[in-house]
């Protein structure tokens, strides 16, 4: 008698999914709910969705009053938007934008789902450089909210890429429909305004070393067309550096701020920024409040030099003396939102 051989049982796919595409749980936090909540106490975000950060915080700040008209600068996965919603309680009206075409179309659906129609809710596919021509059809504002944050649906999904640790085309762009990919950007940047662009954008101490590379590699006709190919010329930028358990975290800093760097030139965000603050006061209404989330030192320096100015101008009457920090707690549970700082100002009670 011959002893029967067992098969071992087949792992079904997405016990354990590793990658973005096989976490279909997570792409379906409706559906999953305990799914969704065992992953955010693991202190990671799901995939597909994004945690908004410092809900509770902005509240306070916007003191939000049913019957008032408000502004999402930067709708996203719409968490804020949502909670702002609530604050108005059935009256009033919130106007929300987004430049990303694929996102905007998610979250006006979800939110859809949850009850908010256009009879409270306008959700508007542009910039939020354009605050002034929204405010002339939609304004004025009695609380506006900027979040200038990538969600983390748009750094989770390989296809858009965000992030150096998974591969996927280097594009970087918030509206995949306009401009170029972070690919084509690097062929058309000499070596020295390679070099000034990773230190005015991120900062970066290694912006020589990391510009002469990708320069060579180029001009030796090696492409460096994807994430991992931009990774992999990091690392071999920064090969000088001693072998040791510092190296990989010093790496893995390098390349956030190579490819925040990148995405913020790719983006024009410091250009859309100071459009923003430039047109802000007059798509306030009298007495209205802003906050403003920023997550890298360039952005929040151009915030609080804009605030102030306003301030000594007397078009706003107060603006937050220090920024606010997320709580210990949130970053524990939300890590992305450790670099986060938060400024708010109140505009005059005059015309």
């Amino acid at each position: 008698m011959t002893e029967q051989q067992h098969k071992r049982r087949v792992r079904y796919k997405g016990t354990h999914p590793k990658t973005y595409a096989e976490k279909y749980k997570e792409h379906q936090p409706e559906k999953y709910a305990d799914t969704i909540e065992k992953v955010i106490r693991k202190g990671s975000t799901p995939a597909g969705m994004h945690l908004s950060i410092m809900v509770q915080e902005i509240l306070d700040i916007l003191q939000i009053q049913p019957g008032q008209n408000g502004l999402d600068a930067t709708l996203g996965y719409g968490g804020h938007t949502r909670r702002m919603l609530e604050q108005l309680q059935g009256t009033g009206h919130i106007c929300a934008l987004d430049v990303d075409p694929i996102e905007i179309e998610k979250t006006k659906e979800r939110l859809k789902q949850a009850g908010y129609g256009t009879d409270r809710l306008t959700i508007i596919q542009e910039n939020f450089a354009n605050i002034d021509q929204i405010a002339q059809v939609h304004g004025p504002f009695d609380f506006i909210l900027a979040d200038l944050g990538v969600s983390s649906m748009q750094i989770d999904n390989p296809d858009r890429g965000f992030s150096y640790k998974v591969e996927g085309p280097l594009d970087l762009r918030l509206n995949p429909e306009k401009g170029i990919p972070a690919a084509e950007r690097l062929k058309e940047l000499t070596q020295e305004e390679l070099e000034g662009m990773l230190v005015e954008n991120s900062d970066e101490p290694y912006a020589a070393q990391i510009a002469a590379e990708v320069t060579r590699k180029l001009r030796r006709r090696e492409p460096i067309e994807t994430t991992t190919q931009l990774r992999e010329t990091i690392e071999r930028a920064l090969s000088f550096l001693p072998e040791n358990q510092e190296k990989k975290e010093l790496i893995k800093k390098t390349c956030q701020r190579t490819f925040q760097a990148l995405r913020i030139d790719v983006n024009s965000e410091f250009e859309v920024l100071e459009a923003f603050l430039d047109k802000l006061p007059g798509a306030l209404a009298p007495s209205g409040r802003v906050a403003v989330l920023t997550f890298h030192s360039g952005e929040d320096r151009m915030v609080k030099k804009a605030f102030k100015q306003w301030k000594k101008q007397g078009v706003f009457c107060e603006i937050s003396d220090e920024v606010i920090r997320p709580s210990a707690k949130e970053c524990r549970q939300n890590p992305r939102a450790r670099s986060t700082k938060l400024r708010w100002a109140v505009k005059t009670n005059e015309q």
